[in-house]
């Protein structure tokens, strides 16, 4: 990639066929692909994360998979500078870098870098955690709803770690964090990006969603979460992400059982789940693919454009 050609970013919802696309267009066009996906960074959250598989990573370099252990922290700073590098790499090499995941702050973060909001305070977070623990996740959402109700409208109820930044935002400046994110805008471009983006129909998506959920129960999702669990894990950020909080919830439950009502809620929350993702890319410019089966023509067009 020379200096004016355009970043090449692959997104779009859960199910809809992003890795495979950046697959063959890495195949296509001699590329690397660097993944921002917050829950694939992890060792050992496999099955229920999606990662590429053997095959595809064997057609396909890919980056910034499999780079962490479960309880190490990584958010978006953190993941943009090592993408800054891998990108880099890939581009010494003579190699065209392929940005493809889901965690769209994290490519925001990337292309625009971040908000100047104040640095992490582990006290608060750790006073966060507590008050997660003694009444629940949804207790931390609702104080944000009532000091911060921007923030809080575009966050999940159970994302404890953006509920509790957007907190600690607030509490450390006295503005919220809404406030900041208006001021910064995004606006100051650190990477010109060419978006391709996959929307399926939606009820193509609800049955990817389906089939997908299903896929990775048969393949020993229960088994991975249970093995997870007791390897101490149970604290680990990636626990809290859809799917793996469901089954965690089943299996404290009855050990030994997942249930149809908690197959179902897996499928409910992923089909939220993509619904966000939808709405968080409304406000990117984007080239919209109706699925990812294109044929070697269309993938040289997009390359070439």
């Amino acid at each position: 990639m020379n200096e004016s050609s355009p970043l090449l970013v692959i997104v779009g919802p859960t199910a809809s066929g992003k890795t495979e696309l950046a697959v063959r267009l890495a195949e296509q066009c001699g590329g690397e692909i660097v993944s921002a996906d917050s829950v694939q960074v992890y060792r050992r959250f496999d099955i229920g994360t999606g990662k590429p598989s053997a095959e595809q990573r064997a057609r396909a370099p890919h980056h910034l998979i499999d780079c962490l252990d479960p309880l190490e922290p990584m958010d978006a700073a953190r993941w943009a500078e090592r993408a800054e590098h891998a990108l880099a790499e890939i581009s010494a090499r003579g190699k065209i870098p392929i940005v493809c995941g889901g965690s769209f702050l994290w490519i925001k973060a990337l292309l625009y870098g971040l908000v100047p909001a104040p640095p992490a305070n582990e006290a608060l977070r750790q006073r966060h955690r507590e008050i997660a623990e003694a009444e629940g996740r949804g207790a931390l959402h609702a104080e944000l709803s009532r000091l911060d109700p921007e923030s809080a409208q575009r966050l999940a109820p159970n994302d404890l770690v953006r509920v509790s930044r957007a907190l600690e935002v607030l509490e450390l400046s006295g503005v919220p964090l809404s406030h900041w994110h208006a001021r910064h805008g995004f606006r100051q471009a650190r990477h010109r990006a060419r978006l391709i983006g996959i929307a399926p129909p939606p009820t193509e998506l609800d049955r990817r969603i389906a089939e997908r959920v299903e896929a990775m129960l048969a393949a020993g999702w229960v088994e991975e979460v249970r093995s997870l669990l007791a390897s101490g894990y149970s604290a680990a950020r990636a626990m809290s992400s859809v799917g793996y909080r469901q089954i965690t919830l089943a299996l404290q439950r009855e050990p030994g059982l997942v249930a149809a009502q908690d197959r179902d809620e897996i499928r409910r929350k992923t089909r939220v789940f993509a619904r966000r993702q939808r709405t968080w890319l409304r406000d990117a410019t984007v080239h919209w693919l109706p699925a990812p089966d294109l044929n070697h023509s269309q993938l040289a067009d997009i390359i070439a454009s």
